[in-house]
Parts: C-alpha cells; structure tokens; sequence
C-alpha cells in the first residue's frame, strides 16, 4: 500500500515545497526488489533514507532471537540514524515489497541543515514529530501492558492503513498474527488470545483476509486514548 506523500505524518508536511525540492535533488533514487536489505545493525549510518514508493520494515533482533519490529516506514517517510556521521545503525531494514526508495548521504544533509537556517528548523520540527511518535508508544505499552499495546497497534494501524468501510475502518496493509506480535514485543500466542477478545466484544472483525476495527472507541477506552493527532498516532 502507498500513501499520499503530503499526509501530516510525512517529511515533505514538514519542509516548504523549496526545502523538500532541495533535500529531493541530493538524493539518488533506486528501485529495491522485495526483501533487499537497505541497511544492517552496527553498519555504519553514512546514508539516509527516503520511502518514495513501497514499504520497508525497521526491525531489531534481540538477544534472545526475537524480532521486533520498530516502525512500518511508507511512501513519504524518511528515516535517519540520529548522532550524525560517526553513528551506527542499531537496528536492520528490509524491504517488504517492490519500492523506490531515495538515498542521501549523512555528511550531505548535514551540509544542508548547516547551510540554510530555514531547512534546519523545518528539519527539526519533524525531528520532534519523530520523538513524540515514539514517546506515545512507550507510554501505551509501560502504562497499559501487552493489552495496551496491542490496543495501541490497532489504532495505529486504522491512522496509517485504514479506509472506511460498511463494517468499520479495514486495514488495508494484511499482517499476520506474528507481525503484530513482532510490533509489540510479545508473542503469536498471546496475540491470538487477545485479538480473540476483541472480537468476542465486537471491537474487531475479518473481511477477505483483512483486519476491521469495528469499535474504535473501545480500543482507545483500553490505553485511555488522549486523542492525539494523526501525525502522532502512526505505525
């Protein structure tokens, strides 16, 4: 599934139309095949990333050999390694279906944040969008355990993949029970147990294969949704 590039959650909502042209003319643009690698943990983090069509999977492998999955990077999405030239990836990325996907040097940007004040502060500002995402997920799962968690997947999953339908809001993007368990840290098992629930209680449903939120307010009422904006509230 692509996405619009000018949604609220994306760079290019972020950088003025000038900004975002610049940043696009250092990039040099490729054509990854499925399940091609852009970077490995511990690799040096000379590049950054810029989704210009396809998806691509963040993810760590932990000591015990668990995967988990740290973000669902979309069309119109960027991803740095923070701590400029000198930093290491400290996580992997592979791509999850055919994409495009443009690349710019670390030392080039940081040429550029240098250069032009107005880039900086723009930069910064989605910087800032970027801590915030990964603040309100911390704050589901360490205040409302795997239950919370999961809740807050879902709704994720609704802001970045969902389109209205009869039945509630389906998600386009299919994910298996595995994935969604590799989102939060937990297990395929525990997952299945709790997307059981849900639909016992009517929140969730299935149509052809996709998941469908059929009662969002019950999910948000689980982690006490502070209704945050979209731009926050993604994968």
């Amino acid at each position: 599934m692509t996405m619009d590039v000018n949604t609220p959650a994306q760079i290019a909502a972020y950088l003025s139309a000038a900004n975002f042209s610049i940043l696009e003319q250092k990039m040099i643009f490729e054509n990854k095949n499925l399940g091609t690698h852009l970077f490995w943990e511990s690799e040096a983090a000379s590049s950054c990333f810029y989704i210009k069509q396809g998806l691509v999977k963040v993810y760590k492998i932990t000591e015990d050999g668990q995967e988990l999955i740290l973000h669902l990077l979309q069309a119109g999405d960027f991803y740095m390694e923070i701590g400029g030239s000198e930093a290491r990836f400290n996580c992997s990325a592979v791509v999850m279906e055919n994409s495009v996907v443009g690349c710019i040097s670390t030392s080039s940007l940081e040429d550029l944040v240098s250069s032009s004040g107005s880039f900086a502060v723009e930069f910064m500002k989605w910087m800032g969008l970027l801590h915030r995402t990964t603040q309100s997920k911390f704050r589901d799962l360490m205040l409302y355990g795997k239950n919370g968690a999961l809740a807050s997947t879902l709704i994720r999953m609704s802001n970045s993949y969902g389109e209205p339908c009869e039945q509630g809001i389906r998600i386009q993007l299919k994910m298996t029970k595995t994935e969604i368990a590799n989102l939060m840290g937990t297990t395929r098992e525990g997952v299945s147990r709790m997307l059981s629930a849900y639909q016992e209680q009517g929140a969730i449903a299935y149509l052809d294969g996709h998941l469908v939120i059929r009662d969002l307010a019950y999910l948000r009422s689980i982690v006490q949704c502070p209704d945050c904006p979209p731009d926050i509230c993604r994968m």
